[in-house]
């Protein structure tokens, strides 16, 4: 035991007595490295995403003796190095470098002549690519319609998740092929240069998956159909105040539009009876009614009241807009091949057809792949509930709107 105390005492007085006879940095020369020296690190840096890219960007401390920038990336698998001269280059470094799809982390040095390097500073960031690119879906357009010289376009909303901030329309306009760009925000656009031969328009929808990114994504255009409002082309009286062949103090017969006999139910004069047409509650607008009296205005059974153009091969749509009418009754909106519409026991019959009881715009579409003539408009049962009560249905205007058919 006392050996063992006199041997780590006699050590360490050799070690006092070594140390204190040398220079005070002697001892450096016994560590297997000198001094650390580490050039300035790049403060501040920020990654801004891109399509298959990235823009790093940070602030040069005022090292004069750094002379390169380094990146790593994938577990240092891939890097980039950019020169720096700090007596020109600017203090703020930028740079955009291609990376692949994903969220990324890199490591960035700072690099002297001598080899010396800062301190890491580590920065994530996600790239977008591809993968991004394909969930990406086009703003749908609701409808598309051209009329008096004015093309009509209303948008659905878009789920703005993802980033999309702008839609581009390509069409042709009266001076050429065109492109506008339209606010995400917007739920119409109005073209007032639509060509008159125009049957369709291109969009596309703009994305950026984050305020700070570099490259703008696009889904791909897609065509859409331009209606054309054809209503005065082929219809006539359809809008409020329509007009009528006879009328009395309320009820009148509409110019125009076949009426049948079960619709003229209104009792003008012994023998003389009007209907299709009613002059209250801001009309003249077509209506069916039956009540409200004991004696008159009977129940209408299949009531009609339409008109039948030749119309060319095509897309067709055909709205009214219904302001009030009695709920759940039985009133449809029919398009139907030849001078006349069916029955409602019938309607299944009929190119196209809906129930429309409820007040607001309504429309039915059909085909036509060649040309035809067509029946357009409305048969219902409307019934007298008697003295007090009753059931009625009106329209204030009706629309047609025709795609040309392509091939």
């Amino acid at each position: 035991m006392k050996y063992k105390i006199k041997k780590t005492v006699l050590v360490s007085l050799a070690a006092v007595a070594l140390f204190g006879c040398s220079k005070p940095d002697d001892y450096k020369k016994y560590l297997d490295e000198g001094d650390i020296l580490y050039s300035g690190k790049l403060d501040s840096v920020k990654i801004n995403p891109g399509n298959n890219r990235v823009q790093l960007t940070g602030l040069l401390k005022a090292d004069p003796k750094i002379n390169k920038i380094k990146i790593f990336w994938n577990d240092r698998k891939d890097s980039i190095e950019y020169s720096v001269n700090m007596n020109t280059d600017s203090r703020k470094f930028s740079q955009i470098f291609n990376v692949e799809e994903g969220v990324r982390s890199f490591l960035v040095y700072t690099f002297d002549a001598a080899g010396n390097r800062s301190i890491a500073v580590n920065a994530v960031g996600r790239v977008y690519g591809p993968r991004y690119a394909a969930s990406l879906t086009n703003r749908v357009i609701g409808s598309a319609t051209q009329a008096n010289g004015e093309t009509a376009i209303d948008w659905l909303t878009i789920d703005p998740s993802a980033g999309p901030f702008a839609t581009e329309i390509r069409y042709n306009s009266t001076t050429g092929l065109k492109t506008v760009r339209v606010p995400i925000a917007s739920e119409r656009t109005v073209l007032n240069d639509l060509a008159s031969t125009a049957s369709t328009i291109s969009t596309r929808t703009l994305y950026l998956p984050t305020k700070t990114s570099i490259d703008t994504f696009y889904t791909e255009f897609v065509q859409v159909g331009v209606l054309k409002d054809v209503t005065a082309q082929y219809l006539s009286n359809t809008r409020i105040p329509f007009t009528t062949s006879v009328k009395g103090d309320r009820w009148g017969i509409p110019t125009g539009w076949t009426t049948n006999d079960a619709v003229r139910n209104f009792r003008q004069a012994a023998g003389v009876f009007y209907g299709g047409v009613d002059a209250w509650f801001g009309g003249p607008q077509l209506a069916m009614e039956a009540g409200w009296s004991a004696d008159n205005m009977v129940t209408i059974t299949d009531g009609k009241i339409y008109q039948s153009p030749v119309l060319p091969a095509g897309l067709y749509t055909f709205e009214m807009d219904i302001p009030d009418c009695t709920a759940g009754g039985d009133f449809y909106t029919v398009a139907a091949e030849g001078d006349g519409i069916p029955n409602t026991g019938n309607i299944a019959s009929s190119l196209a057809y809906a129930k429309t009881n409820a007040p607001g715009t309504r429309k039915i579409t059909f085909t036509l792949t060649t040309e035809k003539k067509v029946s357009l408009g409305f048969v219902g049962n409307v019934q007298n509930k008697g003295a007090g009560d009753g059931t009625f249905w009106r329209i204030s205007q009706v629309r047609l709107k025709y795609l040309p058919k392509t091939n």
